[in-house]
Parts: C-alpha cells; structure tokens; sequence
C-alpha cells in the first residue's frame, strides 16, 4: 500500500489523541474537551481555525497557493449515551457515554491529514478541515448550515469518511447515488374505553386495533412503493395496560421508517397517517399521529464519486476500492451533500482482531459496547484525505 511517510511516523502519537479522545467521550453538542484538544493541536500545527460552528464545531483552514478553489473534508466528533464493556487503558472514564461508532477516529484521521497537508502544502487551494459536533441524532452538520459554514468557507465540494467492521481494514468502499437512509420516527395513540377484562364489551379496546395497525403497516412496504424502492417501517415499542384484567384506555405504539428517498418517504408517511386513523374510526378508538422527519437520506454525487473511486484506486489499488452497499443507517451527513456536492464513503476497520488485551468479549461491531477504533487505519485514513485534497486542487 503506497502510504506517505511522514503520516506512519506520526501515526503513534497521533493514536495517543485518538484514545484522549476515546476516554474522554462527550455527547452532541457537548464536545467541549474534544474540540479544545483539536483546536490546540491544528493552532500548535500553524493552522488558523474558527469555532463555535454548532456550539463546539470547529473549522480548520489550510491554504497553498493562489487558487480559489476549496475542498472541505469533515470528521464527526460526538460519542453515544451507552456504557462502555472494554477494560483497556483508554476506555471511557465516565459510565454511560462511549465512542462505540469510531468517531474519536475519524477526528484522529482527519487531525493526521491536517498535519501533512500544513507542513507539505503541495496543492492550489484551500482545504476546509471540519470537525463537526452531535452526528449521533443531534443534526450538528444541519446546525453548523445554520451558523454559517457554506458562507464563512465556500467550497466547491464536501467528503466524508466512516469506519466499517467486518471490511478489511486499508479498504475503501463507495457508491454513486443513495449511501444511507433517512431516519424518522412515529408516535401513535389509541385511546380506546377502558373496562374489566372481563366484560370487554363495555370497552373499545386499543389493542386489536394497534395489532392491526401494525400488522397493515407492512402491506405499504408490500403493496404500495414499487417494490424496487428500498424501504423499512419498523414497530419497535407498544406500550400498554397495567394490569391483567383491566382493558386499558390507550395504547402507544412507536418505531423508526428509513427510506432512500424522499418520495418514497412521502408516501409512507401519508399511508401510515390514513391507516392509523381510518383503522381506529372502524374500532371507534381515537388516533393521535405523530411523524417526525430527522435525517435525510444521504445521496452521494455522480462526478465526484467517480473522482474520489480515482484517488482510491491510486492509493490502495483496484483489489482495496470496492462498492458500498447502501445501508439503512442514517448519517447527518446528509445535509452537507443537500447544500454541496461530494460523496460519504467508507474505510474498513476490519474483524476486530485489532482490539489490545482488556476489551470486552464482544463483537467490534458498530453502537456495541465492545467496539474500538482500529488505530491501524489512521495512516491509510489519512493519505486517502491528503491524497484527495492535492488532486482535487492540483495546481495547473
């Protein structure tokens, strides 16, 4: 693998941020350690840099040269409200927040890449290096919009980068089109007429209809979007009821839709209302319907797709730069390529074989409480975003 020299001489202490990082994991929008350690080290780099972009992002800038162009390349900081299983040395300190999705090391590929591009400056341009807050449900790509980032630094196009378990690790993975889904969720009340469980006639009893609400939601995944059309309507919640012989007044049901567009999401979403609402009108329950939309789906661009698979191909070869099958995870991202174009694509963290004595027994699967950031890739990681930052403003 044609690697750059000075990001495997630096990767070690470059890994000692990385686990700073990764013990001191701090939830959306409360980022305040991580970014105070990557505002120090861009500054100590030579690096001019903005903070307070959603709260605690930060934006550092590198330029070179004479050319207005400029590329943004963006890693995600925020940890996750769950409690860590691993014993290693750089575990979380604090019981309920944990970095389970790599983001300590996609701050840390970044970090790397911001360090070689200010000492070697071999490009025309201006590299927009963003270390953006609260992926993880909070919107801080969408918050940092709002505060300015498309305005303060204009650029011509935007990337981002994912950790992937179970693909091997140095791999680059991407796909033209839709990457990853949209993420919403639902919220239904039944209010029915409660009564002894005994004499059920004196009731209208929310839970035949939330059953048949439930089991009429799958017939618009089946029936009504074209069956080309990815999407996934999931009840994952109903509650109800307090004790065995009482017919309960109401019963809530709640899950999660993700589609790959948003007319399919439309249509779901009309589908669910006039079923929720017609199935309780036929029982002679009452229905209170909530949907909300959070994430995009995140859509990546033709032509720098094509320009990105280019780069991979030149730094780890045709064998290591596969096809991102597209996930029904959902990533804020999404809003970056909603404003610019640009691409999310994926490095492969590999089986978990890489994880120091100490971790949990468990999976390095992704949100698990098992999981560590594969320090092997911040040198890949890195020479793929410096390598992508000189073609894309390659001088002449």
């Amino acid at each position: 693998m044609p690697l750059i020299d000075d990001l495997q001489a630096d990767a070690a202490m470059i890994a000692s941020l990385r686990r700073e990082i990764h013990a001191h994991p701090e939830l959306c929008f409360q980022e305040v350690h991580t970014s105070d350690l990557v505002a120090r080290s861009l500054t100590e780099w030579g690096i001019p840099i903005h903070r307070g972009l959603g709260k605690t992002g930060v934006v550092g800038i590198v330029k070179s040269g004479s050319s207005p162009r400029a590329i943004g390349l963006r890693a995600d900081m925020d940890a996750l409200p769950m409690t860590e299983h691993n014993r290693f040395a750089h575990a979380s300190r604090f019981p309920g927040r944990m970095h389970a999705c790599g983001h300590d090391g996609h701050t840390a590929m970044l970090l790397a890449a911001a360090r070689h591009l200010a000492k070697h400056r071999g490009f025309d341009g201006t590299v927009y290096l963003i270390f953006q807050p609260a992926e993880e449900g909070g919107g801080g790509a969408r918050e940092m919009i709002r505060d300015g980032l498309f305005d303060k630094f204009p650029m011509d196009a935007v990337y981002g980068m994912h950790n992937w378990p179970g693909m091997g690790a140095g791999q680059f993975a991407v796909c033209d089109g839709p990457a990853m889904a949209s993420s919403n969720e639902f919220k239904i009340t039944i209010t029915g007429r409660g009564s002894h469980a005994a004499q059920p006639q004196n009731s209208i009893d929310p839970v035949p209809v939330a059953c048949q609400m439930v089991q009429a939601f799958q017939t618009i995944v089946t029936r009504n979007k074209k069956p080309t059309d990815a999407a996934v309507i999931s009840v994952t919640m109903i509650h109800t009821g307090e004790a065995t012989n009482v017919v309960p007044d109401t019963c809530e049901i709640e899950g999660t839709v993700r589609t790959f567009t948003l007319e399919v999401l439309d249509l779901i979403e009309r589908r669910m209302r006039e079923i929720a609402q017609h199935t309780g009108a036929a029982f002679g329950a009452s229905v209170q319907f909530d949907f909300h939309r959070n994430y995009p789906p995140t859509i990546n661009h033709t032509a720098e797709v094509g320009f990105l698979r280019s780069v991979m191909r030149e730094l780890v070869g045709e064998a290591n730069t596969l096809e991102f099958e597209p996930a029904m995870t959902a990533e804020d991202f999404s809003y970056f390529l909603l404003d610019k174009p640009g691409a999310y694509f994926v490095i492969g963290n590999g089986d978990g074989s890489h994880r120091v004595s100490g971790h949990g027994m468990g999976p390095c699967t992704l949100h698990n409480p098992n999981y560590d950031f594969n320090d092997g890739l911040i040198a890949p990681g890195a020479a793929l975003w410096v390598r992508l930052a000189e073609r894309f403003l390659a001088a002449g």
